[in-house]
């Protein structure tokens, strides 16, 4: 046993030395899936839970109240709720408005909150630029800034007075724009608009005819009991039109507002997921292929199959765990970067990812190599010696028909042919690879030609800011589908200027010239693309108009699409291909 698993390691050792290349391409294969995978849970994390970490950064409520009436009365109405059984806590309460606010010639609905410049036992809003408020000055929920595109130190104007804006801010007391519910004074009859904050001592004067409405923030003993600790039987007719906002709900109305762009990275994830997968079996069939050889000799000397698929196996695990530790870094430290889930979020991961993200990225890395390996490895443990040393192809079938239409066919096509004839998995791989990429860049496509129907915010339209989440979400889909098909377009060629030496080398000493040898490499990448673009394109609209939209995308733009990853795919290979067609033929036999 000690002799077997020195064996093992002088093998593993030698194996990581001499095929450095090799090792590199699957390193950075499963690298990029394992990458793909703790992107797609870092980016959960932005997008499931991002109100909690925004509710214990400023000290959110538990519940939120607003009588059903303005005016004095509201005050002396929530006077006793602070001394209820059941409440810990509270802040307020603070003045509401309901106006208008205007900025860059746009008019918008907007919820107004007093407040002074002393922090808060409860609901503490952070400011993220600028400073907190002052005389004179507003500060603005920084979604509901980036919608309107204003900047600290504007001139805005609430119900036409003027105010400079000092800061953006984000809370958990209320739903990040446009679900603010905004109401008149009274009137449970809410709108979409946004939310300022501006000093106590202003909002009387920007109120001016309306009366003011006031909010109080509790914090509760059974943080989950809502209004239960108000009014326990829900039929209490002191508390008819009063509005009570817990912090569940809260999250669930912000939460809708990323319910889209959750779903597409969570379809989206799948997809990335299995081009990665194919990556890493190109390049173990590739691998395979190389040492089939090998194996035959360590057959002759006595090696058993155990031993021989412990010893292609110890290798890929080794690279597994490298490019475990490397995909988690790159998915966890990148994800944060590419999306935001809302500005109204504080939205940072943090430095170390969870134990079940570590976890997960590990054994998926681990995972796929294995899973990607261990057929081709076990198939080729279970050669003969014989045909290991051989190390002889497929052969294909051959039928009159196929016969009689290769005569005809030009010998570049015949080449590529032929060439997929003798590895149908390796086309099959392509055609997958292709599929995914294509459906990607397709669902782009799709959600660019639906209608964006804009928020109606009283006096202006504003866009969606869901419909942009989403569309930001579906191209960091579709770039990460275009990076990791292009790297599996390169690692399939690599297999096949691999694979195809000794016949291309064959078909030159019968005449084919070396530009003929190389373009039937190039086809032999691309017959197989064709069909996966072909499917992929009404697979990624059908994806699409599944969960949402109604509208296709324009002709023209599918076409373009599909006749520039063919050209790409074709791009590709064709260099590689030419070049590895113009060994010399000696050489290569």
């Amino acid at each position: 046993m000690p002799g077997r698993l020195l064996l093992i390691w002088r093998l593993l050792i030698r194996g990581l030395r001499r095929h450095r290349t090799e090792n590199v391409l699957l390193l950075v294969a499963i690298t990029a899936a394992t990458a793909t995978l703790t992107l797609g849970l870092t980016l959960n994390e932005l997008v499931t839970r991002p109100y909690e970490r925004t509710r214990v950064a400023t000290a959110g409520p538990d519940l939120v109240v607003e009588p059903g009436f303005p005016g004095p009365q509201a005050l002396d109405a929530l006077a006793p709720l602070t001394t209820m059984a059941g409440v810990t806590d509270h802040s307020g309460p603070y003045p509401l408005a309901f106006l208008a606010l205007t900025a860059r010639d746009t008019t918008v609905r907007v919820v107004v909150e007093g407040r002074d410049g002393t922090p808060a036992a409860v609901d503490r809003p952070a400011v993220t630029d600028g400073t907190w408020v002052r005389p004179g000055g507003v500060v603005v929920e920084r979604t509901f800034a980036d919608a309107l595109g204003i900047h600290v130190g504007d001139m805005v104007s609430v119900d036409g007075h003027p105010l400079h804006v000092v800061g953006f801010a984000v809370t958990a007391a209320r739903p990040v724009y446009p679900q603010v519910r905004w109401h008149l004074p009274g009137s449970n009859l809410v709108d979409k608009g946004g939310l300022v904050w501006v000093d106590h001592r202003d909002i009387a004067t920007l109120a001016g005819k309306q009366r003011l409405s006031y909010t109080l923030n509790l914090t509760l003993v059974d943080r989950e009991a809502g209004a239960r600790v108000v009014d326990p039987s829900g039929s209490d007719l002191r508390y008819r039109g009063w509005i009570f906002r817990s912090a569940r709900d809260i999250a669930e109305s912000s939460g809708r507002q990323n319910s889209q762009a959750e779903t597409a990275l969570v379809v989206g994830s799948w997809l990335l997921t299995g081009l990665a997968v194919v990556g890493v079996a190109g390049i173990v069939a590739g691998r395979v292929i190389a040492r089939r050889r090998r194996v035959g000799l360590l057959k002759a000397v006595g090696a058993g199959p155990a031993v021989i698929a412990a010893v292609h196996l110890a290798e890929y695990l080794v690279i597994g765990l490298a490019a475990a530790g490397a995909g988690l870094a790159i998915g966890w430290f990148t994800a944060p970067l590419l999306f935001r889930p809302s500005a109204g979020f504080v939205g940072s991961v943090g430095m170390n990812p969870p134990l079940r993200v570590v976890v997960t990225a590990t054994v998926f890395a681990l995972a796929i190599a294995v899973a990607a390996t261990l057929g081709p490895v076990l198939r080729a443990a279970a050669t003969s010696t014989v045909q290991a040393l051989a190390d002889a192809p497929t052969p294909p079938r051959r039928r009159r028909w196929t016969i009689w239409l290769s005569r005809r066919l030009p010998t570049a096509l015949l080449i590529g042919v032929r060439i997929n004839a003798r590895r149908p998995h390796r086309a099959r791989l392509v055609t997958v690879n292709t599929l995914i990429s294509t459906a990607a860049l397709a669902a782009v496509l799709t959600i660019l030609a639906q209608d964006d129907d804009p928020l109606n915010l009283g006096y202006s339209e504003l866009p969606d800011p869901r419909n942009e989440r989403t569309l930001q979400a579906m191209l960091i889909v579709a770039g990460v589908a275009c990076f990791l098909a292009l790297l599996n377009t390169i690692v399939s060629t690599w297999t096949a200027v691999l694979d195809t030496r000794h016949p291309l080398a064959v078909a030159r000493a019968l005449g084919a010239t070396p530009a003929q040898a190389g373009l039937g490499l190039a086809v032999a990448q691309l017959l197989p693309a064709v069909p996966g673009v072909a499917a992929g394109i009404p697979f990624g609209i059908g994806l699409y108009l599944f969960f949402d939209g109604e509208r296709y995308p324009p002709a023209s733009w599918t076409v373009t699409a599909a006749c520039g990853l063919l050209f790409a795919v074709a791009a590709v290979t064709a260099i590689p291909a030419l070049v590895a067609a113009r060994r010399p033929v000696a050489e290569a036999l």
